[in-house]
């Protein structure tokens, strides 16, 4: 017989130390060999990407000891930071991104040497950073995206497409690198080389646009020494976003556009004069039309693979409306075969070797794992970065799949975690208490999967609610455009509407709902106790406060033009900067909250929390700001998510008068 406890009383298992060291998952799979390699987070070990290979016989190990952290900042958010390559002789090569320094490097790791550098150092603002490296042997380079700096600001900066010689004859020499692009689009992808050899494909676009607003596919003509030439846009459009291109063996131009509501793959047949092409007019074939699904995302990072073609004319694709399947799609019928298994959401990024698709998916009951595919049996397994159950899955939470009406009978797409433990239970007709988090992005959305951030509270008594608000991605261009010129509206609203209908159906305590999130889902935070009064408390991590100071050179340049389609141009709408920024309504915030800062974040710089909090000073609200040395835009490292979810467990637990002596009390000042 479970005992019967208050809700958030409850004892578990799942601590904070256990949930911080399960924080992250794999990503940047690859096939090298017969080996797969990919990246996956080491929280206890500063928090730094290791390189990770599984050798033919099933064996795991790390290619590269700390402190090679292995990891780009193109963009801040980097992309695929790696590269391997079988070799006949001398076992594989791989070329990687370190982290601190952002050069490239070169290593044997079945040699005796260590990583030798490919790139210099700049000392001009944030130096020279690379991503999306392809090597090519037979050229004796590794191609790749360059982001330069020009200057000290952060918008001083130039991206093209760069050679870079793998005998080390640019570590020091900068003029050594091969500019295959000239630098006409602020952003561009790596290049996808086609079949003969004779062309590259990539996707570019410039500001305003992000990269979910329009992009184009880019179409160069290869040289042995020289750039890229005729050079001209095939695909893609300021109202068309192409998430990513790619050849099929047969030649033809594989790419993910939403020139329909979703993300659909679709076909070019270029013919064999492809120089002949008139700019932006070839006509594609929609390979998989009618489905209301996904087939692409975001671009938060570049490289980002949702399908990848197979030698035989298959092709591998992740797809879905909400959850996301691997599927095997045959062009030519249109037949499109899923993976069966746990999972329900699978990670951008997509690797083959012969018939065997390669990917990284969780589900409600696992984390991240790598994943292989058999097409050829239609058999899935994990081979990589497993999942184990580290304690009793009955403590995992339970979680359902809502729609909820919004203002203007809009949908709104939630993941509900009620309170779950198999040792305890709440005296009847007791409700309880419930935490809305808001996803970050905004252009992002929450996964179903297994978090055990989220059971921590669950398997305490405490709910979750995580709200795929208007604007997020996986429901269709439609939805995710809800939020244009609407960020603090539309996304507030639609968490308040969640959190009211819980409560007025008795799923959540009315008195009990706080809200939570991080970046973009900080603001939301940050803007919903600033504009409602449905909650109790709030955490706000690594928040956007104020709107003004972020248009005006306060963070970095991918996103530096983002506001523009959440807000509106700044020339054309100041007010709105003003009216919707929290830093400017801090005397309506009457709810205690928690602020959790990284110290080195760039994209959210902590002098936005320290204006907000001058104005906090002195007006009797309880609250606590909690900032970190060492930590950017998320945080990595095991004792700082050890003490954020410690402090977040203690805020609610003197908020909602739940007695709690297995963690530090937070102290809130007034």
């Amino acid at each position: 017989m479970p005992s019967k406890g208050a809700y958030g009383t409850w004892p578990s298992p799942i601590d904070a130390a256990l949930a911080a060291s399960h924080d992250g998952r794999p990503e940047y799979a690859g096939a090298v060999g017969d080996e797969v390699w990919w990246t996956e987070p080491r929280p206890a070990e500063a928090g730094r990407r290791a390189l990770v290979r599984r050798r033919a016989d099933g064996r795991e190990e790390s290619v590269l000891p700390a402190p090679w952290n292995v990891r780009s900042r193109v963009i801040e958010y980097g992309g695929v930071p790696w590269a391997g390559a079988a070799r006949t002789e001398g076992g594989p090569l791989v070329v990687f991104v370190h982290f601190p320094d952002q050069r490239l490097y070169v290593y044997e790791p079945d040699g005796a040497g260590e990583p030798r550098p490919l790139t210099p150092v700049s000392a001009t603002g944030g130096g020279l950073r690379w991503a999306d490296p392809r090597i090519h042997q037979d050229r004796g380079e590794v191609w790749c995206v360059l982001e330069e700096f020009t200057g000290e600001r952060p918008t001083d900066v130039r991206r093209v497409i760069a050679a870079v010689p793998l005998d080390g004859s640019a570590a020091e020499d900068r003029a050594a690198v091969r500019e295959l692009s000239d630098d006409r689009h602020r952003f561009v992808t790596g290049p996808r080389l086609s079949p003969d050899g004779r062309h590259a494909a990539w996707i570019a676009w410039d500001h305003p646009q992000m990269p979910w607003d329009g992009t184009v596919v880019m179409l160069g003509e290869v040289t042995r020494t020289g750039p890229f030439t005729g050079v001209r846009p095939v695909v893609g459009d300021t109202d068309e976003s192409v998430a990513q291109v790619d050849w099929a063996p047969d030649g033809s131009l594989l790419f993910v556009s939403d020139a329909g509501d979703y993300w659909e793959l679709q076909r070019a047949r270029l013919g064999p004069d492809l120089d002949a092409l008139a700019p932006g007019v070839i006509p594609s074939t929609t390979l998989c039309p009618g489905r209301g699904e996904e087939f692409g995302g975001p671009l938060w990072k570049i490289g980002l693979q949702w399908f990848h073609p197979l030698e035989n004319g298959l092709i591998a694709v992740i797809h879905g409306k909400g959850t996301t399947a691997l599927g095997i799609l045959d062009p030519a019928t249109g037949e499109l075969v899923d993976a069966a298994g746990p999972w329900t959401e699978w990670a951008a990024t997509l690797a083959v070797q012969g018939t065997r698709v390669i990917g990284v998916a969780a589900g409600p009951h696992s984390g991240y794992e790598v994943v292989e595919l058999d097409t050829a049996t239609g058999r899935a397994r994990v081979i990589g970065s497993a999942h184990h159950d580290a304690v009793d899955p009955a403590y995992y939470p339970q979680p359902r799949i809502r729609t909820f009406t919004g203002p203007g009978d809009r949908e709104i797409h939630a993941h509900i975690y009620p309170p779950h433990s198999p040792g305890h239970s709440a005296p009847d007709g007791e409700p309880p208490p419930y935490v809305v988090w808001a996803h970050g992005g905004p252009t992002g959305h929450a996964p179903l999967v297994l978090d055990l951030e989220i059971a921590y509270f669950t398997s305490r008594g405490i709910g979750v609610a995580e709200v795929n608000y208007g604007g997020s991605t996986g429901y269709g261009r439609e939805y995710r455009n809800r939020l244009r010129e609407q960020w603090g509206v539309v996304d507030v609203e639609d968490c308040a509407a969640v959190a009211e209908a819980l409560a007025a159906e008795g799923t959540a305590d009315p008195a009990r709902l706080a809200v939570r999130g991080g970046s973009a889902g900080g603001w939301t935070t940050a803007a919903s106790l600033t504009t409602t009064s449905v909650y109790a408390c709030g955490t706000i991590i690594y928040p956007i406060l104020d709107l003004l100071g972020w248009a005006t050179d306060e963070t970095h340049d991918f996103e530096s033009r983002y506001l523009e389609s959440l807000i509106g141009p700044l020339a054309e709408v100041p007010d709105r900067y003003h009216d919707r920024s929290p830093s400017q309504h801090a005397d309506a915030i009457t709810a205690p909250f928690l602020l959790l800062q990284g110290l080195d974040d760039v994209i959210c710089p902590p002098v936005q929390c320290e204006r907000f909090l001058e104005q906090m000073e002195g007006r009797g609200i309880p609250h606590a700001y909690i900032a970190f040395e060492g930590e950017g835009h998320g945080f990595r490292r095991a004792d700082t998510m050890v003490r954020a979810l410690e402090a977040e467990l203690s805020l609610y637990a003197q908020t909602f008068g739940i007695t709690r002596t297995d963690i530090p009390r937070l102290e809130l000042k007034k």
